[in-house]
């Protein structure tokens, strides 16, 4: 009587192939990816990119016999945690460009789990290229505050601080933030602390005028603020007249002078961001309404030079920001997270300490 198959038994999925270049036929060794995809790669190229993957090929290895979930046509097959297409970003790192083309990492999700890899695997060089595309402007400007979660998880001091600086450029408390559960609430107070203290030292730029005294020298040198043309001996101005209001501010006034109140108001306007997001960028981003609101009014004399002259003041007032905040210094700890001594790959048992990527 023909035996019947239990219908409780346990059925493998197959292991389909990986594409090229990790299809070669005379590769060595095979890495199984976590959704069993097999990559026939050459333990030299593994090897040569990271000192883990040299120490493990340096332990016994099964015995090739047959075809079984360690060995696959006579080759050793090592199963990995991470899988197919991390495991295809990261190999291609590790093969010579004549090869295999590095792939790009323009977006967080990729960087995010290479740089895991990365630290996980010992890839030096990997992970350098990986923190350079961390602390690209492109992926800063976009999120720096999930750049700062991924950077601090990966205890990457200086792509931490770099972050953080860019954070200043955003309102810090976000509505979503998917590596929130990446930082601890000590790096998350750290960085609510450097974002404060930056608003303080940012106010001081309001608070004292000094710096701005300073670049245009007199009230000649500020002119197209103040106004200061001379009348002749009749008394009379010279034309055309400006229409522009001038500010009852005292904080305001230079030399003892009224400034115009379309610029005491970009003033106040801006500093009032400043408390939020400060950063010389904001100051920078916020010119263009002022320069459009005085064209508006119609004065002939204001509008003449008004871009020019916001436009060279907004950068120094930029530049003054930027000067006081970084003095300041984000304060978070240096420490690392060690994963327990042993991990298991496939039939290779590691007691090397390894740096995890995500480890609480």
């Amino acid at each position: 009587m023909e035996q019947m198959s239990s219908p409780f038994s346990t059925i493998i999925p197959t292991c389909t192939c990986a594409s090229s270049p990790f299809d070669h036929p005379k590769a060595d060794i095979i890495l199984r990816s976590s959704d069993r995809v097999d990559f026939r790669v050459f333990k030299l190229f593994l090897a040569l990119a990271s000192p883990l993957f040299e120490t493990m090929f340096e332990l016994p290895q099964p015995a090739a016999v047959g075809t079984s979930d360690d060995t696959k046509d006579g080759l050793p097959v090592i199963s990995m945690q991470e899988n197919s297409k991390i495991l295809d970003t990261f190999l291609r790192f590790c093969y010579p460009s004549t090869l295999a083309e590095d792939p790009s990492l323009d977006n967080l999700i990729d960087i995010k789990a290479i740089i895991g890899v990365a630290k996980k695997y010992s890839l030096n060089l990997i992970e350098r290229r990986v923190c350079q595309a961390l602390a690209s402007p492109k992926v800063l400007e976009a999120e720096p505050l999930r750049c700062f979660a991924i950077a601090r998880n990966a205890r990457l001091t200086d792509e931490t601080i770099v972050a953080a600086r860019y954070t200043l450029r955003q309102p810090l408390i976000p509505t979503c933030l998917p590596e929130i559960d990446m930082i601890t609430a000590s790096d998350l107070l750290a960085l609510l602390t450097y974002h404060k203290k930056c608003s303080v030292a940012a106010a001081s730029s309001l608070a004292n005028l000094d710096w701005m005294t300073n670049y245009y020298s007199n009230p000649s040198g500020c002119n197209w603020l103040l106004d200061t043309r001379q009348a002749d001996f009749r008394g009379k101005l010279p034309d055309p007249p400006c229409r522009c209001a001038r500010s009852d501010k005292a904080k305001f006034h230079l030399w003892k002078s009224a400034p115009f109140s379309w610029w005491t108001t970009y003033m106040e306007e801006t500093f009032e961001l400043l408390r939020d997001t400060p950063s010389g960028d904001v100051v920078r981003s916020e010119v263009e309404k002022t320069i459009q609101k005085v064209r508006d009014v119609g004065c002939t004399t204001c509008s003449a030079h008004v871009k020019e002259k916001m436009e060279e003041f907004s950068n120094l007032l930029a530049l003054n920001v930027d000067k006081a905040t970084a003095s300041i210094k984000l304060e978070i700890d240096r420490d690392f997270r060690i994963l327990p001594p042993v991990m298991g790959l496939g039939n290779y048992k590691l007691t090397i300490p390894l740096p995890f990527f995500g480890q609480k």
